[in-house]
């Protein structure tokens, strides 16, 4: 009677096993393992709000087109500043006034004394003094308003005098490059107006570490963002400004200028996005491409933080990778910042890997049954 007790509880494995593994064939879709997000997307979705898109042509040309748009749609104020831009003198310039025809009014250089050193330098209260006419105030004066004030004053002790105004140091204006730069600290501003391009290259240029997409300006606490691959690769002069007096530019490094692949690839991890942009087709190729016997080349998505305005979550692309199409249209699409690109697995892969998991178990039990029914035999 002892050996025959054992025998009824062997036969319970085997039917515990056969129930799982119809509960896993069942429903696999619940909770197999493996990457997998679904390709249908009929029903509305109400617990996540969430917008699908198909990539596609018509949505690659959409998001050109848009882009365009609000190019053409910013205007670029440094074309107007350029075109009218003119030096406005300030505290600590060194200013060289030359009247012609009165050698006596020149203080000259001579050749142990630099222009600097002979030049007429700016007081803190925005005043030179010049012979004859004495305290002058040229702080935020231009150059020809300077030359206009000093002749008019002239004009009382000299007849019709002939008067030309310069800067010999521009000491009163600067602005400041901080950030992943070669050379950073202060830029003079100059009577020659300094752009954005020019303040990086006379900085020595951004580093391999620089963001490209993140130049920050901070101006009267206010910033603003520029985009240097919009302005170097696209010639977006709208990126190209005239800076000012006290303007910090920072280049933010590109520890954060990366993208997410995950799922049924074979390196997923996050790939740095460089300094010509990313797009879909390189994302998956640096992440060493697909696994063609697991992953769904219908499920490949593209998951982005949606705009705060709109009240989405996230906005998610789904490329339907079948044909050579699709490729040219991965190649097309291209990444932001902080995007997920996520492959899901396919499920004939999925169910492989429900029972392969479970199998271990399975034999397990069946193994205590034979055994067990060996030792009631």
């Amino acid at each position: 009677m002892l050996c025959k007790q054992p025998l009824k509880f062997a036969r319970k494995p085997g039917r515990l096993a056969a129930l799982a593994l119809s509960v896993a064939l069942l429903n696999g879709c619940a909770f197999a393992p493996g990457s997998y997000i679904a390709t249908n997307h009929s029903a509305e979705v109400t617990d996540v709000p969430v917008q699908f898109h198909s990539i596609n042509m018509a949505l690659i040309n959409q998001l050109a087109s848009q882009q365009q748009q609000l190019q053409n749609l910013l205007t670029n104020p440094s074309e107007q500043l350029l075109a009218n831009y003119d030096y406005r003198v300030g505290r600590g310039d060194i200013l060289n006034i030359t009247v012609w025809e009165h050698p006596e009014l020149t203080i000259p250089a001579g050749s142990n004394r630099s222009a600097q050193e002979a030049g007429n330098w700016v007081h803190s209260d925005g005043t030179i003094f010049y012979p004859y006419i004495g305290k002058v105030k040229v702080e935020g004066l231009k150059l020809a308003e300077i030359r206009d004030l000093i002749a008019e004053r002239l004009g009382k002790f000299i007849e019709k005098p002939q008067v030309d105004v310069t800067v010999a140091a521009f000491r009163s204006q600067k602005v400041y490059v901080t950030g992943e730069i070669a050379k950073p600290g202060t830029l003079p501003v100059t009577n020659v107006p300094l752009t954005l391009i020019e303040a990086i290259s006379s900085a020595g240029g951004i580093t391999e570490f620089a963001n490209w997409e993140q130049v920050t300006l901070s101006r009267g606490g206010a910033k603003q963002s520029f985009n240097l691959r919009e302005l170097y690769q696209d010639g977006n002069a709208n990126q190209n400004i005239v800076l000012q007096h006290d303007d910090v530019l920072h280049i933010a490094r590109n520890d954060g200028n990366k993208v997410f692949v995950l799922g049924e690839v074979r390196q997923p991890k996050s790939y740095m996005i460089g300094r010509s942009g990313m797009t879909l087709a390189e994302a998956l190729s640096d992440a060493g491409g697909l696994f063609e016997q697991t992953a769904n080349a219908s499920g490949i998505f593209v998951i982005r933080q949606a705009d705060p305005a709109s009240g989405l979550a996230a906005d998610v692309y789904q490329l339907h990778a079948k044909s050579a199409t699709a490729l040219v249209m991965a190649e097309q699409f291209r990444l932001q910042e902080r995007d997920i690109v996520y492959v899901t697995a396919a499920p004939v892969a999925r169910w492989n890997r429900v029972i392969s998991q479970l199998l271990p178990s399975i034999t397990g039990l069946y193994s205590i049954g034979r055994f067990q029914n060996d030792i009631s035999n």
